[in-house]
C-alpha cells in the first residue's frame, strides 16, 4: 500500500516543472561524477596492462585515450536518453521514428562508417601510436590522438590538423626503428677528392666516439655527383629514432671546420657578367 503511495507521488512530482528541471540537474551531475569514475578505472586498468604486457607506452595512450572516448559516447547515449524520459518523451518512439529517418539519410553516413571502419584497422594494425612522427598524405607532423573517427596530427608549424580516417589512404611511420642521417657535402673540382675523403672520414670518426645518438656510422660513402660547380662528397650514418636531424647538423659543423681547416675549399656559386662594349660611331 505504501508503495503505491510513493509511486502516486512519485508520478505527481515527476509532472512538475520545477522537480523535472532538478532531475535534470541531478542527471547531469551523475554524468560528470561517472565519467570522471570511468576515467580513473581505464587509467588504472591500462597502468596495470602496461606493468604486465610491457606495452609501449604510446600504444596504451592511444588505446587509453580511445576507451576514454567510447565511454564518453555512452554515456552521453544514456544522459539523452534519461533527460528524455524526465520530460516525458518516450525514447522507444523516437527510435522507432528516428529508424525511417534513418533509412533516408544512410548513404550520406556512408562516409562516418568508413570513418569507423577504417580507424577500426588503424588501431588493430598499430599503423602509428600518439606522440609518433607521421606522413599522412601532405600533412607532417606529430599525432596527438587516433580515434574511430578523425586521426590528429599536429604540425611543425604549430597547426592541429583534423584527418578523416576514410582520408588516410598512405600513411608513412617515421618513428619506428632506426633513421639514417645523410650529409652532401661539396668541395671544389681543384681539390684532391681523396684528401678530402680522408679528412671527412677522420671528422666522422671523431663525431661518432662523441655522439651518443649514433647507432652506426658515420661513413664517407664516396662521390655522389658531379655538379656543374662541386663534387658531392656523401656521409651517411644510422641514429636513434627522432635524433638524426641533431647528428646531420653536428656532421655538417664538424665537417666544415675540418675542410677548412685543411684550406679544402667548398665552393659557392659564381656569377660572370660580361659588358659588351659599344662601337663607336665615326
Amino acid at each position: 500500500m505504501s508503495l503505491d503511495i510513493f509511486n502516486n507521488l512519485w508520478e505527481y512530482l515527476a509532472t512538475n516543472l520545477g522537480f523535472k528541471i532538478l532531475k535534470i540537474i541531478l542527471i547531469l551531475i551523475l554524468f560528470f561524477i561517472f565519467k570522471g569514475i570511468g576515467k580513473k578505472a581505464i587509467n588504472q586498468a591500462f597502468k596495470v596492462y602496461q606493468e604486465k604486457q610491457q606495452a609501449t607506452k604510446a600504444r596504451v595512450y592511444t588505446m587509453e585515450k580511445l576507451v576514454n572516448n567510447i565511454l564518453s559516447y555512452v554515456l552521453i547515449f544514456i544522459m539523452i536518453v534519461m533527460i528524455f524520459n524526465t520530460l516525458g518523451i518516450h525514447t522507444a518512439s523516437l527510435i522507432a521514428g528516428a529508424g525511417v529517418v534513418g533509412l533516408a539519410i544512410g548513404f550520406g553516413a556512408q562516409g562516418l562508417v568508413s570513418d569507423v571502419v577504417t580507424g577500426f584497422f588503424i588501431l588493430l594494425e598499430k599503423q602509428m601510436d600518439v606522440g609518433e612522427v607521421v606522413t599522412i598524405g601532405s600533412y607532417n607532423g606529430i599525432v596527438e590522438e587516433v580515434g574511430l573517427r578523425t586521426t590528429q596530427v599536429r604540425g611543425f608549424d604549430g597547426i592541429l590538423h583534423f584527418i578523416p580516417n576514410r582520408n588516410i589512404s598512405s600513411l608513412s611511420n617515421h618513428s619506428r626503428g632506426n633513421m639514417r642521417a645523410l650529409v652532401d657535402i661539396g668541395i671544389s673540382y681543384d681539390e684532391d677528392i681523396d684528401e678530402a675523403l680522408k679528412v671527412i672520414q677522420e671528422v666522422c670518426e671523431q663525431v661518432a666516439q662523441q655522439e651518443e645518438n649514433i647507432v652506426e656510422g658515420p661513413d664517407v660513402i664516396g662521390v655522389q655527383a658531379l655538379n656543374s660547380s662541386d663534387v658531392v662528397l656523401r656521409v651517411i650514418a644510422q641514429t636513434k629514432n627522432g635524433e638524426q636531424f641533431g647528428v646531420e647538423r653536428t656532421l655538417k659543423k664538424a665537417i666544415k671546420e675540418a675542410l677548412d681547416a685543411h684550406n679544402i675549399e667548398i665552393p659557392f656559386p659564381h656569377q660572370v657578367m660580361v659588358h659588351k662594349q659599344e662601337r663607336s660611331q665615326g
